[in-house]
């Protein structure tokens, strides 16, 4: 179908499914039933407390060791509901589970895997913030498709490279679907009179430069001296080593956050840091950074960890967290330089090795 010159999400996986002929289809209508997913919460979430569905019961707490919502639970059940049955998946991992969410006997398995965080930056809810929902499709290794066996976390634990499609729906004013099948990004709009997502932009392009950065400063005393010395240095604007200012833009929202880069450009960084020693950074390897990550580096933006691109980390487990930095191609790229560089004497002095004099001026 196409609606004034404009595609419907449908014609355009078809589309795109005719530059692979021995393409099967499968992964064509596993995106559809997510994009069902992503309207029955588009209607949930718009209503806010009007919402005329019934919630689930809340208040445990997750494997994240945040405590879920009611709309937590119920988008996690959206999620599964529409996924679990059309043949498609051989399983699927959600934040919000602890282990693998296996596919009801009743129902024929497929070869993929979906990977999801349901509702990303539900904090934001009561204060009528964007959200969003994140979701990363991999292959199944053989012997799920071959067997039929059930799950297990290993079968998840592949490095962000190997994603089959990626992207996210965001919550805001509009609703609109990020997607990335491996050959570019496309943004599509839910068009509410039609009851279907319109594609409204095609290869979209992160500028390689940006005066826009997004970080959480109140976690500044524990910053690693890179992330610091780049911080300080759009700080010190145009006066300072970099020659211009920056702006500083920081929502709370990882997919209001991506959405933002994504159409206009900037550097996110949720890094590394020292507040928890045991752990390597803060958001989720599987469910946030890989399929951001994915989308960033289709669209012409770099993703990485700070050390090293992020879709080349091999993960350990299913919940993993990580550090990430993502957009503008040429500030990650300025932000690793820096990770790889010496520490100045300046920004962290080894005090046995201070500078001393015996004389004085």
């Amino acid at each position: 179908m196409s609606l004034n010159g404009r595609q419907t999400l449908t014609r355009y996986l078809i589309e795109e499914r005719r530059r692979f002929p021995q393409a099967s289809g499968e992964l064509n209508g596993l995106i559809l039933d997510i994009s069902l997913a992503f309207k029955s919460l588009a209607r949930i979430v718009s209503r806010g407390p009007l919402t005329d569905v019934e919630m689930p019961e809340a208040g445990a707490v997750n494997v994240q060791g945040e405590v879920q919502k009611p709309l937590d639970v119920l988008s996690n059940e959206i999620f599964v509901r529409m996924n679990e049955w059309s043949g498609h998946l051989g399983g699927m991992a959600s934040e919000e589970m602890d282990e693998p969410c296996q596919i009801p006997p009743s129902y024929p398995r497929g070869k993929y895997l979906l990977v999801f965080d349901p509702l990303d930056g539900s904090s934001n809810i009561d204060v009528n913030v964007a959200v969003g929902s994140i979701f990363s499709i991999l292959r199944a290794p053989p012997e799920v498709v071959k067997t039929g066996r059930d799950v297990v976390e290993a079968d998840f634990l592949q490095p962000g490279a190997a994603q089959v499609a990626a992207g996210y729906a965001i919550y805001g004013p509009t609703t609109q679907f990020v997607l990335t099948v491996g050959n570019g990004v496309a943004v599509f709009t839910l068009d509410h009179d039609l009851g279907e997502f319109v594609l409204t932009r095609q290869n979209v392009q992160v500028p390689e430069d940006t005066q826009e950065f997004a970080i959480n400063s109140s976690n500044s005393r524990f910053w690693e001296p890179p992330v610091k010395r780049y911080v300080d240095e759009c700080l010190a604007g145009r006066t300072g080593p970099r020659g211009k200012d920056f702006n500083m833009r920081w929502i709370a929202s990882m997919v209001a956050e991506a959405h933002r880069i994504l159409m206009r450009g900037g550097v996110f960084m949720y890094p590394r840091d020292t507040k928890d020693p045991a752990r390597s950074g803060r958001l989720r390897l599987l469910y946030e950074a890989n399929p951001l990550g994915f989308v960033m580096e289709q669209a012409g933006g770099r993703a990485s960890t700070g050390r090293q691109p992020v879709l080349g980390v091999k993960p350990s487990e299913l919940h993993q967290r990580i550090g990430l930095v993502f957009g503008s191609k040429n500030e990650v790229e300025r932000i690793e330089r820096y990770h790889h560089e010496p520490v100045a004497m300046s920004v962290a002095p080894a005090p046995l090795f201070a500078t001393r004099s015996l004389f004085r001026d």
